[in-house]
């Protein structure tokens, strides 16, 4: 999986898309932080979750993103990350230069191939939509790798192609928001009630077969379902909410590393500080410090 990040103006695979604001896939190994800060933009804004967890707020909405899941935000609507920080995980994105008029209708542009009335459903759809997150949605996906395909590739009638993929994800996204209850997302709600209950006794020493117990489930059926959702095994699913706290807690000065350590249920200092490390690329002093300093 390479990564890559296409912008309007500064690569040369958009030369011939214009409309096309952005396009890339980003791989995080490690928690990135300080990279995903609240932007409004003038343009459509489609990501596809590959892999991992994210937590991001779209217009004041938080939201916990699973490997499936499509994010849509629309021109001018704020979305990031409370804190800044990218969690461990695979997405891909693509920004669409549309116009928003006075009256608020989208107009998308001479590059889609879409009649007038549809292109103005279209636009319809998608401003009216409550919810800015499609659950388990991976034609996106598709769509999207084929988009990459075509840009890298240069092969004949490759600008056709794409602007016909962009008519295509927008009618599947569409199409997608209709069916979809917005009401009921994909991803279990006693999932969620899980991670509730995690988080309320973090320095509990939680093993699989209680988090199993706390959904209703058996240990292999569980497991099964927590990689399937998140792409985690259980145990990194329980570590990397625990170091999503202990962000937090470290932002705090008057709470010793140590405390921070036992609270979010490390073994030991040293083992909180090789985890943090391992998965931030700071030890916690480091991570603590430069905070403060940038405050």
């Amino acid at each position: 999986m390479n990564q890559f990040v296409l912008q309007c103006g500064k690569s040369t695979e958009l030369l011939l898309f214009p409309h096309i604001l952005e396009v890339g896939l980003k791989k995080n190994a490690s928690i990135s932080f300080n990279t995903f800060l609240t932007s409004a933009t003038e343009g459509l804004r489609i990501y596809y979750i590959i892999e991992g967890r994210f937590e991001w707020r779209i217009n004041n909405q938080l939201i916990i993103f699973y490997p499936g899941d499509v994010a849509v935000v629309m021109p001018g609507v704020p979305f990031g990350s409370d804190n800044g920080n990218l969690e461990i995980g695979a997405f891909t994105w693509i920004h669409l230069g549309i116009q928003k008029l006075e009256n608020g209708q989208i107009l998308l542009g001479k590059w889609s191939g879409l009649s007038d009335s549809e292109g103005a459903a279209i636009g319809k759809i998608l401003l009216l939509n409550p919810s800015p997150v499609l659950s388990r949605f991976s034609e996106a996906g598709k769509i999207l790798k084929c988009i990459h395909g075509e840009l890298f590739g240069n092969e004949v009638a490759y600008q056709a192609r794409i602007n016909h993929q962009l008519d295509e994800l927008l009618i599947q996204v569409t199409r997608q928001m209709t069916r979809q209850n917005n009401s009921v997302r994909d991803f279990p709600k006693t999932f969620m009630h899980l991670e509730e209950v995690l988080r309320q006794n973090l320095a509990h020493q939680w093993t699989v077969e209680e988090m199993a117990a706390l959904v209703g489930m058996g240990t292999t059926l569980f497991t099964e379902r927590v990689k399937t959702y998140s792409g985690f095994s259980p145990i990194n699913y329980l570590i990397n909410i625990r170091i999503s706290e202990a962000i937090r807690l470290l932002k705090r000065p008057d709470i010793t590393v140590t405390d921070i350590a036992l609270d979010t249920g490390f073994y030991s200092s040293q083992h909180f500080s090789t985890t943090f490390k391992k998965l931030t690329g700071y030890r916690p002093s480091e991570f603590r410090n430069n905070h403060l300093r940038n405050k």
